[in-house]
């Protein structure tokens, strides 16, 4: 039977990067248009937004996890732990993040994700591998012992594993054989620079060779400096290139978000949560890649008190993006829904609320609080 939904009397945002006002018309589970809806047959639901904002879904491409559960467990249940909590929050499509972990513990990772689904959670959109081809000079809360040169072919061993469900892989361009990696497989899969030392040169030949992203943009890598502009000025000069930004307060200053928005514009930025197990759950020690990480708030770090990710899910780094960094709020959905969903590849589904796009919507009201969401149609 055919499953009819209107949404009524809020603004709508649109691709391009505003809100104007409109109605949203859903088919069981995508939305179509208006003159296709009234041409169905079927009983209609109407969901009035109230003069608020109707949002579609979020994509967070790049996390570790949630409520206690984490990508690299490589179990069913945490993966349904994480799937679910991310949904609740608005974040209707995800990319789980991976550690610098033995091949054998990735290797079960993509095994799980290989024809995983569950209906009650955020789709499982693919993987994120944040590791292990990085710089033991800057690897962060990554594990050391674990990094990798980086390897086609143990890349193609996961890639077959997990069903082709890998959808970014991070490398240090300067590391070994790195270069050669970058040239193989960035016409098959999103490549991001990342725990890195290069310098601009090193950074703009990855970008030629098809490197096209930034992982978390400012942290560990070397700072945009006017003699040594590194990563950063590369990927400003490349045009294409798109850059991650973590906007919980803490990884970036406000005043650095702001900077970036004037360098890279919203079409350019993908806002990402980088969220560990920790998000959702009360002060304590949690674990991450096999190391121990102390919560307090919304700080998380190393017993050496380095970053160790945040704990602040996507839907509220959005809202700390607009609220407190002064970012507007239709950039900041255009860098957390559509510019994640392009560059992971899943833009003909996900990330816009035009006609024939899953119907995953959230509805905001003026103060961004969530007042409803839907996913796949249903509200949930």
């Amino acid at each position: 039977m055919t499953r009819k939904h209107r949404i009524t009397h809020g603004l709508a945002f649109h691709k391009e990067g505003l809100f104007l006002p409109g109605d949203i018309y859903i088919c069981n589970d995508r939305i179509v248009s208006e003159d296709v809806y009234f041409g169905l047959e079927g009983e209609e639901a109407v969901t009035d937004a109230e003069g608020g904002y109707i949002i579609p879904g979020l994509t967070d491409i790049h996390f570790h996890g949630c409520m206690g559960s984490d990508c690299c467990d490589g179990s069913i249940e945490a993966f349904r732990t994480i799937a679910a909590y991310e949904l609740r929050q608005g974040i209707t499509s995800i990319t789980p993040a991976t550690m610098t972990m033995p091949e054998d513990t990735l290797a079960q990772i993509c095994r799980t994700v290989n024809g995983f689904s569950y209906e009650d959670g955020a789709d499982l959109c693919g993987l994120y591998m944040e590791g292990p081809f990085i710089s033991a000079d800057k690897k962060g809360a990554q594990n050391g012992s674990h990094i990798h040169t980086a390897d086609t072919e143990m890349l193609q061993r996961l890639q077959d594993i997990s069903g082709n469900k890998v959808r970014t892989v991070v490398v240090a361009p300067e590391t070994e054989g790195a270069m050669e990696f970058i040239r193989q497989n960035s016409g098959s899969i999103n490549i991001s620079i990342a725990h890195t030392t290069a310098d601009y040169e090193t950074s703009k030949k990855a970008l030629s060779l098809g490197a096209s992203q930034l992982t978390h943009m400012f942290n560990a890598m070397p700072p945009l400096s006017h003699r040594a502009p590194g990563p950063i000025g590369a990927a400003a000069d490349d045009g294409d290139c798109m850059v991650e930004l973590i906007c919980d307060g803490v990884h970036v200053h406000p005043s650095v978000v702001r900077t970036a928005f004037r360098i890279f514009g919203d079409g350019r930025i993908i806002l990402i949560s980088d969220s560990m197990r920790a998000a959702g759950m009360a002060d304590g020690t949690y674990d991450l890649g096999g190391q121990a990480v102390t919560v307090k708030g919304n700080l998380a770090v190393l017993k050496d008190g380095t970053l160790a990710g945040s704990v602040t899910n996507l839907m509220d780094c959005l809202r700390a993006a607009v609220r407190s960094m002064g970012i507007p709020l239709a950039s900041a959905v255009k860098c957390a829904a559509v510019n994640p969903a392009r560059a992971v590849g899943i833009i003909k589904d996900y990330g816009t609320l035009e006609p024939g796009k899953y119907a995953n919507i959230v509805i905001l009201n003026e103060a961004l609080e969530t007042k409803a969401i839907l996913h796949k149609g249903k509200t949930i």
